[in-house]
Parts: structure tokens; C-alpha cells; sequence
């Protein structure tokens, strides 16, 4: 019987794969027998540490500054075909740094910017392969976050972007969908999962009553990149313990 999560003999690229979700996702393809590569915005792999959820274990790694729009012009793959394509790159600003419009640029540059840039940089690529591209938004799309108005118009913005690469490039063979994680425990959440009194106030909001992981992200990327969902394209699944409801 077939297997449809062996991923042996795929080529995955996951940007933003250095840490968090992306890190999540790229080891979970390594582990299904893909080769995987990540990109992240430091020079070496060795300045990640496992501490701040980075497992570069089995992974191939180039620095990429996604937030520098000639940079993803400029990157050069070590690989020669791509299958699977994670755009999991992400920025957020607290104390308000998203109001100013230097902060709500450099959000909007690369939450929303760098995903375009990103899959039209691979869409050859991935046309040859009739691969598939992974967009990870956020499930802040579909709701207000008042301190983060960058965070949340990108991400909101990622989910349009989804929807209309998955109608535009299906004539390609390229199937697009998006991930929208809800509260994931990641450095880039520590602002509220460091807190207790606000990490009980969010837990009390999620019906699972848990905090998402990378792991959960992964699932559903395995999925949305496999022949399980050959028929699916455009959407963006939702995957926060109940979290939106």
C-alpha cells in the first residue's frame, strides 16, 4: 500500500526554517525522508541554538534575509529542483514599533512582501516539478489584534495572496495553500507565553486548552504537500485548538 506522507527523494525548501514553525515543519518533511533545506537570517547554522527551538539537525542551511527584496533576487539554491516550497518566514513589533511606519514597513516587507518575492523566485522551479507551495499566515487574518496593526494587515494580506496564487498557478500544475497557526509556543510568542497571567488568559480561549507546537504545524503542511489533498487548492487551513471559534 502506498504511502502518501513518504516523502522520500523530494527536495523541500523552508523559508524561514531556522527556528519555530518553519524548524517544525522542515524536520518533520527530513523525517518523511525529503531533503530539506532552510533558510534563515543568520550567516551560520551553528549560531542557532537548540534552547531558542532550533534543530538544524539533518537540514541544509543558507542565510537568507527575506526583509532585503534583492537578496531573494540574488539567492542561489543548492539543489537543482524543488517540490516543496514553505514560505514560514515571519516579524512581529510589541510596544506599539508597528504604528510607526518604519516598523509597519519592515512587518509588511516581510510578512507579505517576501511571500511574493519568495514564490516567484521558485515559481520555475516548482512549475517543472508541479510541486506545491506552503504559505504560513496566521489566524490573526481573521481577527483584530490592536497592538499589531503590520502583523495583522500582512497576515491577512498572506491569506488573499493564497487564495489567488492557488487560482493563478493551477494552470502551472502548482497547487498553493496556506497554514494559519493560532497561539504556537515559539520565541516569537514569548511575549505571552512568558507571562502566566496572559498565558492563562489565551489558554482559557482555546476550546483544546492547550498551546499549539510546531509539530501541529507540521501536520497539516505534510498534508496540504502531499497527494492527500491533490483536489485542494487556494485555502488556507486553520489550525489553532479551536482557538477562532
Amino acid at each position: 500500500m502506498m504511502n502518501e506522507l513518504d516523502f522520500s527523494g523530494k527536495q523541500v525548501l523552508v523559508v524561514g526554517g531556522s527556528s519555530g514553525i518553519g524548524n517544525g515543519i522542515a524536520q518533520a518533511f527530513r523525517v518523511r525522508g525529503a531533503r530539506v533545506a532552510v533558510c534563515g537570517t543568520r550567516a551560520h547554522a551553528k549560531e542557532y541554538s537548540q534552547e531558542q527551538g532550533s534543530d538544524l539537525a539533518g537540514l541544509s542551511y543558507a542565510q537568507l534575509d527575506v526583509g532585503n527584496a534583492g537578496a531573494v533576487e540574488a539567492f542561489k539554491p543548492s539543489f537543482d529542483r524543488l517540490d516543496i516550497l514553505v514560505l514560514a518566514q515571519g516579524a512581529v513589533l510589541y510596544r506599539r514599533g508597528e504604528f510607526e511606519m518604519a516598523g509597519f514597513r519592515k512587518v509588511v516587507e516581510v510578512n507579505l512582501m517576501s511571500l511574493m518575492a519568495c514564490a516567484t523566485r521558485f515559481h520555475s522551479m516548482l512549475r517543472d516539478s508541479q510541486g506545491s507551495l506552503i504559505m504560513v499566515s496566521s489566524t490573526a487574518a481573521y481577527h483584530s489584534t490592536m497592538g499589531n496593526p503590520a502583523y495583522n494587515a500582512s497576515k491577512t494580506g498572506a491569506v488573499g495572496l493564497t487564495r489567488t496564487l492557488g487560482e493563478a498557478w493551477a494552470e502551472d500544475g502548482i497547487r498553493v495553500n496556506g497554514i494559519a497557526p493560532g497561539l504556537v509556543d515559539t520565541k516569537m510568542t514569548k511575549v505571552t507565553t512568558d507571562n502566566p497571567k496572559r498565558l492563562e488568559g489565551a489558554l482559557s480561549r482555546i476550546p483544546l486548552r492547550r498551546l499549539g507546537t510546531p509539530a501541529d504545524m507540521a501536520g497539516a503542511a505534510l498534508f496540504l504537500a502531499s497527494p492527500l489533498s491533490s483536489y485542494i487548492i487556494g485555502q488556507t487551513l486553520v489550525v489553532d485548538g479551536g482557538l477562532n471559534l
